[in-house]
């Protein structure tokens, strides 16, 4: 009698089991030391049983780091639309972008931190539409600050795509500091209670972020 054939939703519940096994074992072993072996090993079972939900160890990590940014962008947009005012809207998406960077370490660690391969490793290969999904979905979250960000502005004033990207990445590399001291423990050594300081440090950015808006627009249109 034939192997009955799994359900879509069985199939895809197998998928979301590896993907978080092979986290685990990338934090641990680190890129380099991942394999399906070493997968099959922790999930208990052959190698080449894994071969039929996922074509490489490559894909499995791209899928881990698309599934990563699916899920920061659907909670920044779930941030950004409880408020309706564009200031709150940032206030709220930075609060939420530094949460998930503490909450799951190991995966944000996965998305922004470690050296694991990029985009442009897997140009001219066969990973690279799977690696430009990836891309792309990672830069969404990136256009939902930016979008947000160029909203704050009203009037006849505007902040143009290049000063929003800008007041982005500035956000963004004080967010990942503060993230990255706490998830290496470096910030145990600067601070007896980092976590502590985590409200403080966000106010600072936001009124940082807002003296740059302010002072944009005062700027002759």
């Amino acid at each position: 009698m034939p192997k009955a054939q799994r359900k879509p939703e069985e199939i895809e519940a197998i998928r979301e089991d590896i993907l978080d096994h092979a986290l685990e074992l990338i934090a641990e072993a680190g890129y380099k030391g991942f394999s399906m072996r070493k997968l099959g090993t922790r999930l208990g079972i052959a190698a080449k049983t894994i071969y039929n939900y996922f074509h490489n160890k490559d894909e499995i990590y791209l899928a881990i780091l698309t599934r990563g940014f699916e899920t920061l962008y659907e909670k920044c947009a779930a941030a950004n639309g409880r408020n309706p005012d564009p200031m709150a809207k940032i206030a709220a998406m930075c609060r939420t972008y530094i949460n998930f960077g503490l909450e799951y370490a190991n995966l944000y660690n996965l998305m922004f931190t470690w050296h694991v391969p990029k985009f442009r490793d897997y140009v001219g290969t066969e990973m690279e539409p799977v690696a430009q999904l990836e891309l792309e979905t990672a830069l969404k979250v990136s256009q939902l600050f930016i979008d947000i960000i160029r909203a704050c502005a009203n009037g006849s004033q505007t902040i143009s795509e290049d000063e929003a990207r800008f007041l982005m990445i500035q956000f963004w590399s004080q967010a990942h500091g503060y993230i990255a001291g706490i998830n290496n423990t470096l910030l145990d050594y600067m601070h007896e209670t980092p976590l502590i300081v985590k409200e403080r440090l966000i106010e600072n950015m936001l009124e940082n972020f807002q003296a740059a808006i302010q002072c944009h627009k005062r700027m002759p249109a």
